[in-house]
């Protein structure tokens, strides 16, 4: 039920050419999962959802005995879900803390599956050419203290733009989401304003000029695309299937970057000695001349002990094999491919669940 509404939902928004690719897929690389029939169970975030169902349909094709069902729920209620022991393992945006994980009944085993950028998608018809922005000035527009399309400020950036004398209409995450703890990070991280007088970090937050609110990655790209003059922050792959133009944002060398799987790349490899060994890292401003300012890995949440072990055997055969031929699929969807170094710890983590 599940999948079905997944598909239903992103063929509703336009992600109508994600599922002749998911069908198309008749194949996979064929491991051991258990000796019986298997159903697990996962939820979480928004932000790989598109990914994961396509990892799912291929790799249950290969293997029928396996049933997965992933319900993209957000974040904040994927990782509760997860606390409770009500999903066999979770999806996350945001890394547990040390707190949250102390209060998993069955541990917590964080593993990095993919990663993307987040952009300023937005809904300027009459605009022609790259919309740039600095980091000032995107933080004040999510601040509320710049309201207009023509302000002085973005004008004095976009000279060779027409830009409307209209109202910014600011587009937000209404769920507890991964995807708005990210955007915080980073709003938090160049701006001291943001850090020290604004909402702060978090999977909810109380934004100073928000105008209207969408539920999940898909809500907010879907509500970009109907409202004239808006502007919001969304996981590129979701942008980029609705057609939004995205904000050349400027990174912390003072370029602009156009996002895309280069830069997002670009940033990752920059950043890679940062990645620590339990694999709970943000990159909230990352170095580099060509590094795209807003990258984020997302999690799956693993138990560290499952009482059922056909379970246990299922899903490490599923996330090992994502961790591997999985990640070829990722870049034709808009998400960056794991490095291989966090492949390799990634796959140690996997192997110490029992």
């Amino acid at each position: 039920m599940a999948t079905r509404f997944l598909l239903a939902a992103i063929a509703t928004l336009g992600f109508v050419g994600l599922i002749p690719a998911v069908q198309a897929q008749t194949a996979a690389p064929a491991a051991p999962v258990a000796s019986g029939p298997v159903a697990l169970r996962g939820a979480g975030a928004t932000f790989p959802a598109p990914l994961y169902q396509k990892w799912i349909d291929i790799y249950t094709k290969a293997n029928p005995s396996l049933a997965i069902e992933y319900q993209a729920v957000g974040s904040g209620e994927g990782v509760k879900r997860f606390l409770e022991n009500s999903v066999d393992f979770g999806g996350s945006d945001a890394a547990l803390s040390d707190e949250q994980i102390a209060k998993a009944p069955g541990g917590a085993t964080l593993v990095p599956a993919t990663a993307g950028a987040i952009v300023l998608a937005y809904n300027l018809p009459d605009v022609k050419g790259a919309l740039k922005l600095s980091r000032e000035v995107y933080a004040d527009i999510f601040l509320g203290r710049i309201r207009n399309w023509n302000d002085p400020k973005i004008q004095t950036l976009n000279p060779d733009l027409k830009l409307p004398n209209q109202t910014i209409t600011l587009v937000a995450r209404q769920d507890s989401s991964g995807t708005t703890y990210a955007m915080t990070n980073h709003l938090s991280a160049i701006s001291a304003t943001w850090r020290n007088q604004g909402p702060g970090v978090g999977k909810v937050i109380d934004w100073p000029g928000i105008s209207m609110v969408a539920p999940g990655n898909e809500g907010v790209a879907g509500r970009i695309k109907r409202s004239w003059g808006s502007i919001g922050y969304v996981e590129y792959g979701f942008a980029k299937r609705l057609g939004l133009p995205m904000v050349h944002l400027e990174n912390k060398a003072g370029r602009y970057i156009e996002p895309g799987l280069n830069s997002g790349q670009a940033a990752l490899a920059a950043n890679i000695s940062q990645i620590p060994g339990n694999l709970r890292v943000f990159l909230p401003d990352p170095e580099g001349d060509d590094s795209y300012p807003i990258v984020t890995f997302t999690w799956l949440l693993l138990h560290d002990r499952y009482p059922n072990p056909q379970k246990s055997t299922a899903l490490k055969g599923f996330v090992n094999w994502a961790l591997i031929e999985g990640q070829s699929y990722s870049s034709d969807m808009g998400y960056i491919p794991l490095p291989a170094d966090v492949v390799a710890l990634a796959r140690v983590a996997v192997d110490r669940v029992q």
